[in-house]
C-alpha cells in the first residue's frame, strides 16, 4: 500500500490513514479478500505509532471494510464500498469527487472544512428522504461502534446511525459543527450532562443498556463461592457496573468493586477467582492470579427502551418528558 500523511494538514494522522485505506477500497485498489499489511509493517511504511495502526483497525473492522483472520492476517471484507470498486462507474464517481473537492480548495477550504460541508449535505440529504440521523455518543471505538450497528438494524430506515467518541467530539469542532438540532444523539447517563454542554442544540438522550446475552450467561454461571473482583476504568461507571452485576450474578457471596486507579485494586485482586472487567479495563487483569477467569462485562441498548422511546421521536411523537433514565443494567 502506497500512503502518503500530510503531517501539515489539519486532518489528523489518524483520518488520513484510515481515508487512504478507504480509498483503496473503494476505489479498486484493494479488492475483496487482498491482504493488509501487519499493524507493525504498515506503522513503519507510514513513520506512525502502531497504536494509530491498530486504532484506524480496529474502526475498519467495527465497519465491517477489513477482516481478521486467526492466523493469517488482515483482509479485505466483502462490503458496499469494496463492491464499488469493481463497479463500471467507478471512474466517473473518481472524478467528480476530485472535482468537488478541487473546487471546495479553489473557494478557499481546507480539507477538515471541505469534510464539514460534505456531512453538512449528506445530513441535508438524509433530512430530505424524511431520514433522522442518529449519533451513539460513546467512550470507546470498537464498543461505540457495535452499539450503533445494533441500534441501526432495529431503527431499520427511519434513521441512519453513526458512532463517535467523545475523545472524537471533544477534539473535532468540525464534528460539533456538523451536527444539526434536529440530530439525535444517544449516550449512557453517565456521559448526558457532558454532551448537553457540548452539543447545545442537538437531542440528547440517555438510552438504557443492559448485559450482552454472552455476559449474562457468564455472570450466572459463576460459583456463588468465588471470590469477585470487578474493575471500570472510569469510577462515573463503577456503579452501573456494580448494578450489572448485583442483578445478573445476585447468588455472589464475595465480591469486591474497584476503578482501574484504585490503589487498593490490585492487592484486592490478588485474592481473586472471576475478575469482571468493563471495557478498557483489561490491563487491571494482570494483578489477578494467572488462573483467575475473566469475564468482560460488554453492554447492548436496550431493544425496549429503543422501541419505547426512539423510535417514537423517529416517527415524530412527543419527546418523553424529563430526562433520560440511570441505567438499570
Amino acid at each position: 500500500m502506497k500512503i502518503r500523511i500530510d503531517r501539515s494538514s489539519d486532518i489528523s494522522i489518524r483520518q488520513q490513514l484510515k481515508g487512504a485505506i478507504e480509498n483503496d477500497i473503494s476505489f479498486g485498489d484493494k479488492a475483496v479478500g487482498d491482504p493488509l499489511p501487519s499493524v507493525r509493517e504498515l506503522a513503519q511504511q507510514v513513520g506512525v505509532a502502531p497504536v494509530t495502526v491498530s486504532k484506524v483497525y480496529t474502526a475498519l473492522k467495527a465497519e465491517g471494510l477489513i477482516e481478521a483472520r486467526s492466523g493469517s492476517g488482515t483482509f479485505v471484507a466483502d462490503s458496499a464500498l469494496a463492491r464499488i470498486g469493481s463497479h463500471a462507474e467507478k471512474p466517473r464517481l473518481q472524478r467528480e469527487i476530485d472535482a468537488v473537492f478541487d473546487l471546495a480548495l479553489k473557494l478557499g477550504c481546507t480539507p477538515s472544512q471541505f469534510l464539514t460541508l460534505v456531512n453538512g449535505r449528506i445530513a441535508n440529504h438524509v433530512a430530505s428522504g424524511d431520514r433522522k440521523r442518529i449519533i451513539m455518543l460513546g467512550r470507546f471505538d470498537d464498543a461505540t461502534a457495535s452499539y450503533a450497528r445494533c441500534i441501526e438494524r432495529q431503527v431499520g430506515r427511519l434513521a441512519t446511525v453513526d458512532a463517535t467518541t467523545m475523545t472524537e467530539l471533544k477534539s473535532a469542532p468540525e464534528l460539533r459543527a456538523g451536527l444539526r438540532a434536529g440530530d439525535l444523539v444517544l449516550t449512557f447517563s453517565y456521559l448526558e450532562d457532558e454532551a448537553r454542554r457540548l452539543l447545545p442544540e442537538a437531542k440528547v438522550l440517555s438510552l438504557h443498556f443492559i448485559p450482552s446475552e454472552a455476559t449474562r450467561m457468564a455472570l450466572a454461571s459463576i460459583d456463588p463461592d468465588a471470590r469477585v473482583g470487578v474493575v471500570s476504568r472510569f469510577a462515573d461507571f463503577l456503579p452501573i457496573l456494580s448494578l450489572g452485576v448485583r442483578r445478573f450474578a445476585a447468588h455472589l457471596q464475595y465480591v469486591t468493586t474497584h476503578a482501574a486507579d484504585d490503589p487498593s485494586m490490585p492487592e484486592a485482586l490478588a485474592d481473586c477467582d472471576v475478575v469482571i472487567l468493563s471495557t478498557g479495563a483489561e490491563e487491571a487483569a494482570k494483578s489477578a492470579p494467572p488462573e483467575a477467569v475473566r469475564i468482560e462485562y460488554r453492554h447492548v441498548p436496550d431493544p425496549g427502551d429503543i422501541n419505547a422511546r426512539v423510535i417514537p421521536l423517529l416517527t415524530q411523537e412527543a419527546m418523553p418528558e424529563g430526562r433520560g433514565r440511570k441505567e438499570a443494567s
